[in-house]
């Protein structure tokens, strides 16, 4: 039974930046092992929460309690020191270090004389922690040859080595498929049973359902309930996170008869085989599988990124062989990145610049850009799209995920493509901005452009698509339309036959 006293007791904490309030008098209790979600959309102020905790940011005021005892947080090492423990989404951890040496990273065991690493002392009591975790880690082993999921639980095993009594978990499962997050969430279920308190940070509801007991959820900056989970609604979560009630509307078909793009036979010598399909003005194509089922090699093929070895792409009834992206977009097709952050923009610039980078020549003369036409154009779309804060001058790199997104697809309307490719549209994104996205694609649609999405969450391509590809093993294993797109028959197509055996198809991503 958990128990009523509070592990982790904040009151009243403000964190100001010039010109933001970016906490606001938050007050929350976290309990000896509960999980705790820490909601709200991009801008809402977990980040900074989270900083503050962990030692790299200092509040202006209020004060942190853990077992009654208040702290005094100057750095990471304070809160180190008082068992509070950080997992951040981007991992913390040197790739060519071994496991070991990554758990014991700024604090090393030494030998006697205490010159050298004891390396091996180092390894065998990494072994001891990781056997409870997930014994076939091993910890002479490069970090970076372990699984995204495994270098996570390696971060895990760092704040246990250490002692941690509160574990923050900063959007632990973005970069996790649906398998690996049901490991997750029973670590998480295991460490909760032994007293560890979680706070858990995630954009994904049916996630934050699933492991927390409660929640708190902070709106501009400022503290607005906490919720016993048990008792709520998602609705009602996610109608006090964006201060509005979020329309989940059903998907309106503006599908044409009238071929966008034709691929025949398509293949990169490599994982694509023998890939066949049309796409139609005003469609919406989902695009389902297994992460490594050749999803976004697929995209990467149509968008000119990587040269196809076999078959051919027909665009508006015209034949192409693209040999670089330039020469899709010339074309009219647009590809949004799964990796938005490298992929997608550059962070440094201005959201206005970033939106003119495949359309330059629109908007120079002479070799000289016009920037007041550039800005122009750009301020206009991002009003279309409801940028925030709406200023197109400012770095990309600033905004949210959901914004840059925005920003994104507002470069390809600004290149006038007819074809848009989105691999992963919504991934670290928030609730509110996600149904923003959702109804850009819609309008998108109903304004003729032919769309292509790939999602690895299946809500999200049941709420999209007209009809739905489902690959598997580089090649399309099924085209679903109508009654025929469920869950179920998604996956019933996505698992290769060597893994149906003795498993639940529920159970598989998708």
């Amino acid at each position: 039974m958990v128990s009523q006293t509070p592990r982790l007791a904040v009151a009243g904490i403000e964190k100001g930046f010039p010109g933001i309030k970016a906490l606001d008098g938050v007050s929350f209790d976290v309990r000896p092992g509960e999980v705790h979600g820490l909601l709200g959309e991009n801008g809402a102020g977990k980040s900074t929460m989270l900083n503050v905790l962990s030692g790299v940011l200092k509040a202006n005021a209020g004060e942190i309690r853990v077992d009654g005892q208040r702290l005094d947080l100057h750095r990471p090492g304070d809160a180190r020191a008082a068992g509070i423990a950080m997992i951040h989404q981007e991992l913390q951890h040197i790739p060519a270090l071994t496991v070991a040496q990554n758990l014991y990273l700024g604090r090393p065991l030494k030998a006697a004389g205490g010159l050298l690493v004891a390396r091996r002392a180092q390894e065998a009591r990494a072994r001891e922690i990781l056997a409870d975790l997930d014994p076939t880690i091993d910890p002479a082993r490069p970090i970076h040859e372990l699984k995204v999921a495994q270098q996570q639980i390696v971060e895990i095993a760092r704040a246990l080595l250490y002692e941690a009594k509160i574990i923050a978990m900063d959007e632990p499962t973005s970069s996790l498929t649906p398998s690996e997050f049901e490991s997750l969430a029973a670590l998480i279920e295991r460490l909760r049973q032994e007293g560890v308190s979680i706070i858990y940070v995630s954009h994904k509801m049916d996630e934050v359902f699933r492991v927390c007991q409660r929640a708190t959820i902070l709106r501009d900056g400022r503290f607005i309930a906490t919720v016993d989970l048990a008792e709520t609604s998602e609705a009602e979560v996610v109608s006090r996170m964006v201060g509005r009630d979020i329309q989940h509307e059903r998907h309106v078909s503006h599908a044409t008869a009238t071929p966008a793009l034709r691929v025949e036979s398509l293949g990169d010598g490599r994982m694509i085989r023998d890939a066949s399909f049309t796409l139609h003005r005003g469609e919406v194509l989902g695009l389902a599988g297994l992460v490594g089922s050749g999803r976004t090699e697929l995209l990467r093929l149509v968008a000119g990124i990587d040269r196809a070895r076999s078959g051919r792409i027909q665009v508006n009834g015209q034949a192409h062989t693209f040999r670089s992206p330039r020469e899709a977009i010339a074309a009219g097709i647009g590809l949004v990145p799964e990796e938005r952050k490298k992929d997608g923009i550059v962070r440094d610039r201005s959201v206005a610049s970033n939106i003119a980078l495949p359309s330059m020549r629109r908007f120079s003369r002479m070799g000289l850009i016009r920037r007041r036409v550039l800005r122009q154009e750009a301020t206009d779309l991002m009003q279309q799209m409801n940028l925030r804060p709406p200023n197109v001058d400012r770095a990309i790199g600033q905004f949210s995920g959901g914004n840059q997104q925005k920003a994104i697809i507002g470069r390809w309307l600004a290149a006038d493509v007819d074809i848009l490719l989105f691999d992963e549209p919504t991934r670290g994104i928030d609730i509110g901005a996600k149904s923003e996205i959702y109804d850009l694609i819609e309008k998108l649609a109903a304004q003729g452009k032919a769309i292509l999405v790939v999602s690895s969450e299946l809500p999200e391509i049941l709420r999209l698509s007209d009809r739905v590809m489902v690959m598997r093993e580089g090649q399309i294993a099924a085209t679903l339309a109508g009654a025929e797109i469920t869950e179920a028959n998604i996956a019933a197509h996505a698992i290769p036959q060597s893994k149906r055996r003795g498993r639940s198809l529920a159970a598989e991503p998708a």
